[in-house]
């Protein structure tokens, strides 16, 4: 199968198309004949030499921990899957990929009005917000700050969070603002005097805050709320010293379900950026290193 892969860690031009050995559906495994797989900063630190944790060190190794597609293989002790379904789901590694195999629980039924290059990148940035959210407690009343709130994982936690009855105030750069009231949110721009327009904005005070965008935005939100109402995603580093939490819990196929049949009744809308396709995986990954743009960039395989 074609796949992009790297042999050798480093930046984006390691990154290359490849023929890879086609996987085969174990005991309890389906195999997806892989359409489209979403790209994150998750994906870049793996191609810049981070290993997760059960990953063994052999190369040449295939990013992506997201897909959509279509079942071409069951494997023994499956149930209510089918070869021929059309599912979405997640994955450690290895999905940027003409097939991929993971756990039968790891997928879940694609919603027959969500495109594929939407479904591809759905998961992560769905679940990471949904998580992080509900790690918050976020509820009916609160007042949410999200920075980065245009980016994928902000798009999501800001209609989330106005489902679950909160008032969302939203960093991002001027182009975007009108974007972010669409979805609900209060727009709100970096830079200095940042502290004084949130305050401004929220004069009842902010009850928690989701950080997606670091630096100046997380050292403002600790004058705004204690740490452990902070989530951020992006400041693994700072966060023990800062007092801050990072997201806990993992991804669930059936909260991927919930999330799925959301954008199905047109409650949660998810904006694909651009696609590429898997031969230019390496400007995908160059697109992402800017952390700038509004929705997913996203990997068309076939």
């Amino acid at each position: 199968m074609r796949a992009a892969a790297f042999s050798e860690f480093g930046g984006p031009e390691v990154l290359r198309a490849m023929e890879i050995e086609t996987p085969e559906a174990g005991e309890g495994q389906v195999r997806v004949r892989v359409r489209a797989a979403g790209v994150q900063p998750f994906d870049l630190a793996v191609r810049e030499g981070w290993t997760p944790a059960g990953v063994s060190g052999d190369l040449p190794r295939i990013p992506g921990n997201e897909f959509a597609g279509v079942v071409d293989q069951v494997g023994e002790g499956v149930r209510g899957i089918s070869a021929g379904d059309e599912v979405l789901g997640f994955n450690l590694l290895n999905s940027y990929a003409e097939y991929v195999v993971v756990p039968a629980e790891n997928v879940t039924a694609k919603p027959a009005n969500m495109p594929w290059e939407v479904a591809g990148g759905f998961t992560a940035g769905t679940q990471t917000a949904y998580i992080a959210l509900r790690q918050l407690g976020v509820g009916e009343g609160d007042t949410v700050l999200v920075h980065a709130a245009a980016g994928s994982v902000g798009t999501a936690a800001v209609q989330l969070a106005r489902i679950w009855g909160a008032t969302v105030i939203g960093t991002a750069r001027e182009e975007n603002h009108d974007y972010l009231r669409s979805l609900g949110a209060t727009p709100v721009a970096y830079g200095e005097g940042l502290l004084e327009r949130v305050r401004a904005l929220a004069p009842g005070g902010v009850d928690m805050v989701l950080d997606g965008a670091g630096g100046e935005a997380l050292d403002v939100s600790l004058q705004l709320v204690k740490g452990d109402r902070i989530v951020t995603l992006v400041e693994h580093g700072r966060a023990e010293e800062l007092g801050v939490q990072l997201t806990k819990g993992v991804r669930l196929a059936s909260r991927l379900a919930e999330l799925a049949e959301l954008y199905s009744d047109g409650r949660l809308t998810f904006p694909v950026r651009r696609t590429y396709p898997l031969d230019r995986a390496a400007d995908a990954h160059r697109e992402v290193e800017t952390r700038h743009g509004r929705g997913k960039v996203v990997l068309t395989v076939g």
